[in-house]
């Protein structure tokens, strides 16, 4: 990804804002909603799965492209729905400025204005080091290229949440898939929007057990993978 692109703030289907860069037609969530493609690809297709199969006294999630934070924000509220302790690792190789953050409109849509500062916090919180921004969910962002990865046998959920293989096809590589597995525990899951047949084959070559779900709003598939 090139730095220094134009980047805009737009709206999307759902009501919810995202961040669009023109000369790339790329965005950061789905023009169909963010807020949706959030919680049917991250939260019902990750969260609620991996929960409903097994109890975690803390449940460790890796956030590939920690962007905008929507992923984290939604999984803290869930999370506290259900009483859950997380470990929150997102990481970003090119954190978005906080002056675009402020035109974000999450907490608004979420119907979470309880809970802006925390939404604040995680935004405003130091990389690279880990901020308890409640006592029962733990974030540590790291700026770092996805391609440096070398964590082993440490999370128990993935979420890929790169920019497509259109823009950046290195991020949906055999090299790359091949350090989540390393970085899943056993029984680990993966989740992701895309439902390319590059992606899935390039899964299922390290050894990630490949599902094909049916999609958030405006996408028929996307892909879930297991760590067996």
């Amino acid at each position: 990804m090139k730095e220094n692109l134009k980047r805009e703030i737009i709206t999307t289907s759902d009501g919810s804002t995202t961040i669009h860069f023109p000369e790339l037609d790329e965005h950061y969530h789905s023009i169909h909603g963010a807020i949706n493609e959030a919680k049917h690809v991250f939260i019902k297709s990750g969260f609620d799965h991996i929960l409903g199969a097994r109890n975690f006294p803390e449940l460790n999630i890796l956030e590939i492209g920690f962007g905008t934070g929507l992923n984290a924000f939604i999984t803290y509220l869930e999370a506290l729905r259900i009483s859950q302790k997380i470990n929150y690792i997102g990481v970003e190789a090119y954190p978005v400025p906080l002056d675009e953050i402020k035109f974000l409109n999450y907490v608004d849509q979420l119907s979470a204005l309880n809970y802006q500062t925390v939404f604040d916090k995680m935004h405003q919180s130091s990389w690279n080091d880990r901020t308890m921004i409640s006592s029962s969910f733990f974030l540590t962002k790291r700026k770092q290229l996805f391609l440096d990865i070398d964590d082993k046998n440490c999370f128990n959920l993935i979420y890929f949440d790169a920019f497509g293989a259109r823009v950046q096809p290195e991020l949906w590589s055999v090299d790359i898939f091949e350090k989540m597995y390393e970085a899943l525990m056993d029984k680990g899951v993966l989740v992701t929007y895309s439902a390319k047949g590059s992606v899935r084959r390039a899964m299922q070559e390290v050894g990630f057990v490949v599902e094909r779900l049916p999609g958030p709003p405006g996408k028929r598939e996307m892909l879930r993978a297991t760590k067996n």
